[in-house]
């Protein structure tokens, strides 16, 4: 399985597991409510799964302007 975690506001990659022996549990998505799987997770038609995180620059961008947690898109 492939995963691929990508910033929810600027498309950046975050970060790749590129493993055939991963599942869910051990990414932990088991924690997640139907509700936030549904919004974090997106399973590809090809076999990949993208999994919408927040990369550093935005998290701090978000922590020093909390104002643009408001919009819809406040990143991009």
């Amino acid at each position: 399985m492939t995963v691929k975690y990508i910033c929810r506001h600027c498309h950046t990659m975050v970060g790749e597991i590129m493993d055939d022996t991963v599942n869910e549990f051990q990414l932990g998505f088991h924690f997640l409510t139907p509700d936030e799987r549904r919004d974090i997770i997106a399973y590809n038609s090809n076999g990949e799964v993208t999994v919408k995180v927040i990369c550093d620059y935005c998290s701090q961008t978000l922590e020093s302007y909390p104002e643009l947690s408001l919009l819809e898109n406040p990143l991009q």
